[in-house]
């Protein structure tokens, strides 16, 4: 369906949702509260509009946590890319996978001092990606799904909530542990020793050392310009502000041939699939199926074409261009990651108005040892910056959700500058002010204004679209053509969750 514009409308069912499924990080069997919709289709700017207050998808499914009640608060993050400059864990990752490409070092240590637990932007969802969903709604079905006495959404209530399987995750930035390998080392009390050898002077930490080789060659330096002829300006032998590297320095690998590995990122379209996705499909979903079975330790009958294609493909964004937009567009994209001619990993994203969204990544297991989680997302962190040289305002990097309470989700709070989403006023605040709050309460208000609420809130219920029997009309015509009980509590709920300017974009199907 389109406006009468001729640009495409969102389309969703309300599922409500208030019952509880099980919870995927404290396992917690009825904990997980959210709010679901169905999105038969959704643009750009609406889903733009939903994630910055509190939406996310998971395929087609959209949902939002209900952050008062759930076990396990999901607070939305995002992080200024223009602003990001690697930390040291993240420094370490990215010279290890040019020390791989330059000359072929391959590092199979885990000590990065990076978070070992997989970075989701997916596996927050109730939607597990492993649901079997019994019914799929294509294009071909819009026409039947707005006739009168049919209510898909009953339909896909039960499925659309079906519980987190165990131990289900999603977009990796960090490399997880198999615990299944893990051996218990019995150690033994020492022997006594002789103690240390007082005729050698003690020993030094390898640190200090470094630390005095700095400061000396730092003084030879100073030295040798004082000796320099006035006419050489010191400044010429200064570092760059800050003395760090930009992180498009780290990524960039010297063009020469002598190179040990190539690695590329090619941008494919996913949905609709382009041409040179179908072309690589069956690679890419091999190496997702290595994935989920190596990593997640799924079945192998469990990661079939058609739940990769359901989870990772389907995607409910409509592709659109503006004027002063990217040349590739908008919508829901793949980064495949090639190296030396075959794909080792896949990054899922979305290209939205103002971000770009991580979904998802898989990877082969064969390439754990580039921390590949940790460097796709740093990637992608210098993808979204190089779209805002072409597009102004897209300018951040969403990273799903932070959760608080669940210890091996917090590391996403190492990307910085990050802001977490209020709950409450739907403003953005720095994350540095919302930690001692999380410290005190699981579930807690980020803006210290208590007379700045929702600036979207609700106030015209009249106004929201409502797509009835095959007709886009107000909310107002609709109630007065509707038979059977009162809906305005669902559509009120509704409405006040997506917004008012969100409510009267969007249409909601009632049957």
């Amino acid at each position: 369906m389109a406006s009468a514009g001729g640009g495409a409308l969102s389309i969703l069912e309300y599922f409500g949702g208030e019952d509880g499924n099980r919870c995927g990080y404290c396992k917690s069997e009825a904990g997980n509260v959210s709010h679901g919709m169905w999105a038969h289709s959704l643009t750009v700017q609406d889903y733009q509009d939903l994630i910055d207050r509190g939406w996310r998808r998971s395929g087609k499914y959209v949902y939002k946590p209900l952050m008062s009640q759930t076990c396990c608060p999901q607070y939305t993050i995002r992080l200024s890319a223009l602003n990001y400059q690697p930390n040291k864990s993240h420094k370490k990752v990215l010279k290890k996978m040019q020390k791989f490409l330059q000359d072929g070092e391959v590092c199979n240590s885990t000590s990065d001092g990076i978070s070992v637990e997989p970075m989701d932007s997916q596996a927050d969802s109730p939607v597990s990606c492993n649901t079997s969903f019994k019914r799929e709604i294509s294009e071909d079905e819009l026409k039947p799904l707005c006739t009168e006495g049919e209510d898909p959404a009953a339909q896909h209530r039960e499925k659309a909530m079906e519980k987190i399987t165990d131990g289900e995750t999603h977009k990796d930035h960090g490399d997880p542990i198999d615990t299944t390998t893990v051996k218990t080392t019995v150690y033994s009390m020492p022997k006594p020793g002789k103690g240390a050898d007082t005729s050698k002077p003690p020993r030094r930490k390898a640190k200090d050392i470094r630390k005095e080789r700095h400061l000396q060659k730092m003084l030879l330096q100073k030295g040798d310009q004082t000796s320099q002829p006035s006419a050489v300006t010191p400044t010429a032998a200064k570092p760059k502000a800050g003395g760090s590297k930009s992180i498009e320095e780290f990524i960039d690998v010297p063009d020469r041939e002598n190179v040990a590995h190539r690695l590329e990122v090619k941008l494919v379209r996913s949905c609709p699939p382009s041409s040179q996705f179908k072309a690589t499909f069956q690679e890419s979903y091999q190496v997702y199926k290595r994935y989920q079975t190596t990593i997640h330790q799924d079945p192998p009958d469990k990661p079939t074409v058609s739940q990769f294609t359901r989870f990772l493909c389907d995607s409910p964004l409509e592709p659109e261009t503006l004027p002063d937009g990217l040349s590739c567009g908008y919508g829901s994209f793949h980064q495949q990651y090639w190296l030396d001619g075959k794909i080792i990993a896949v990054g899922v994203i979305d290209l939205l108005p103002s971000c770009v969204s991580s979904v998802y990544l898989y990877y082969d297991p064969d390439y754990s040892f580039l921390s590949l989680g940790v460097y796709s997302a740093l990637r992608e962190i210098t993808f979204t910056r190089e779209l805002q040289k072409k597009a102004a305002d897209l300018c951040y990097y969403y990273m799903g959700f932070y959760i608080h309470t669940c210890p091996k989700m917090r590391y996403k709070g190492q990307y910085k500058p990050s802001q977490l989403l209020c709950p409450e006023s739907y403003s953005w605040v720095p994350i540095e002010k919302c930690l001692p709050l999380l410290e005190s309460s699981k579930y807690s208000r980020f803006n210290g204004n208590p007379k700045e609420g929702d600036k979207d809130y609700l106030t015209e219920l009249s106004r929201v679209r409502v797509l009835h029997k095959r007709t886009v009309m107000p909310y107002s015509i609709y109630k007065k053509r509707r038979k059977g009980p009162s809906d305005e509590t669902v559509v009120k709920q509704y409405a006040t969750l997506v917004g008012q300017t969100c409510a009267e974009r969007m249409l909601l199907y009632r049957s």
